[in-house]
């Protein structure tokens, strides 16, 4: 298992196993506490179409750990159908998603659905739907736009099923950046290279990537446009350049230089290339990441003899302590709503995902894997993301916070790395 994004990440060396396919399998497991019982019927129209639209949605809906299928026995309804509330109560449905998919003459497709809750009133509650044009390649983004249409009506909260996902695997010598759907399909790969590339991270617009490069035979630092591919050398200062994590404004980065001797954080001006040093420590300080306000940075640390998770100012300071349950804790990663700190602890030798609640530092075990790594969250809090080992495949695995729903995200040949959770989408 390579730790070269935790608190050993400024060393000279990464492996992957091989991975045959960028494509996924997707396998949900667990039960939530809560979890609202829904019905997505078969779209009429959609079995001439390569993407089927209804179990697009169930499956992000699923995966979220919100909802729990409610088997529909092959029903088919289009969205001009108002269901019977009393049929869909016995299957125990509390909410029921139904459209339908038609070819246009211009070879593009006419999409529409809509939701009703079953529960409001003796004839349930329409709660609208939409109507998209699509061409065959954009049928995938439309049915997670109506999974994020379903999931704020039903929960409150926005949708985030149209943000995508970093990850990096390796196939042979050749290494891959990649760029995908929030399931990880309709992977695009944003970098070939013959030497390792580690650390993607999304930059708050969700239009860059910044990462770390080994094509020059050290850790340099790269801001890669990724729509049009193009990509700038951010930061090959002497020694090792490592660990980006971009502030909220998006104008900095922090990252973890050697150019002084010894790993430190430094603030990196995105436009200028220009670097700041954060701290004056003798210790290794490495793994920065901001808090949503951009007035903080988490970070790891040996200055207390093992690593932990510390804090200070963004523009560089004292730092406080923040974890110390476990001897050994790396990789932090903070929640969108400042509520929550992920991090891997070892335990007994095994590698885990935890979540420490920050407004009173109670911290609880997410996983029961024992090689995790690189945690990330979903944009809107509810959601982790993270790689690990998991029936000796190495894979990405979706979480709730609480941990009782996960998602194994894996792809047919092994090994995928490096996964980062891109934003919420303007």
């Amino acid at each position: 298992m390579s730790l070269m994004r935790n608190f050993l990440a400024c060393l000279f060396f990464f492996t992957l196993s091989s991975v045959a396919s960028a494509q996924f399998r997707v396998e949900v497991s667990g039960v939530g506490l809560t979890q609202v019982p829904i019905a997505v019927s078969g779209f009429r129209g959609e079995e001439s179409v390569s993407q089927k639209i209804s179990a697009i949605v169930l499956a992000d809906l699923e995966r979220s750990g919100q909802f729990r299928k409610v088997e529909t026995d092959g029903v088919v309804l289009d969205e001009s159908v108002r269901p019977s509330t009393s049929g869909w109560r016995q299957k125990g449905a509390d909410a029921l998603l139904n459209g339908s998919v038609q070819r246009l003459a211009d070879g593009r497709y006419d999409v529409r659905f809509r939701l009703w809750d079953m529960v409001r009133g003796t004839d349930g509650q329409d709660l609208g739907g939409q109507t998209f044009i699509a061409s065959s390649s954009e049928l995938r983004l439309v049915a997670h736009r109506i999974a994020d249409y379903a999931y704020e009506k039903l929960t409150g909260d926005r949708g985030f099923f149209t943000t995508r996902l970093a990850y990096v695997t390796k196939v042979g010598q050749t290494y891959n950046l990649w760029v995908s759907d929030v399931d990880g399909e309709n992977a695009q790969s944003a970098l070939s290279s013959s030497e390792p590339i580690i650390s993607p991270a999304w930059s708050p617009n969700g239009l860059q990537l910044a990462y770390v490069s080994f094509e020059s035979r050290k850790p340099v630092i790269f801001v890669h446009d990724v729509a049009t591919g193009k990509r700038r050398l951010l930061a090959n200062f002497k020694g090792s350049n490592s660990a980006p994590a971009w502030a909220p404004d998006g104008k900095t980065l922090a990252v973890t230089l050697t150019r002084d001797g010894g790993s430190q954080l430094y603030a990196l001006d995105v436009a200028t290339g220009e670097a700041k040093r954060l701290a004056q420590s003798p210790s290794i300080d490495t793994e920065p990441t901001y808090t949503a306000d951009g007035r903080s940075i988490y970070f790891v640390s040996d200055r207390g003899g093992a690593p932990q998770i510390y804090k200070m100012p963004s523009t560089g300071g004292s730092a406080e302590r923040v974890t110390f349950s476990g001897s050994y804790n790396i990789s932090p990663a903070l929640s969108a709503d400042g509520r929550w700190l992920a991090y891997i602890s070892r335990v007994s030798g095994a590698f885990k995902l935890h979540v420490m609640e920050l407004s009173n530092s109670s911290v609880s075990a997410v996983t029961e894997t024992a090689a995790d790594e690189s945690p990330s969250f979903a944009p809107n809090s509810k959601m982790l993301i993270y790689a690990t080992q998991t029936q000796g495949r190495e894979a990405l695995m979706t979480s709730t916070i609480d941990g009782k729903v996960k998602a194994r995200l894996a792809g047919q040949g092994g090994d995928i790395r490096e996964p980062d959770w891109g934003p919420l989408q303007k």
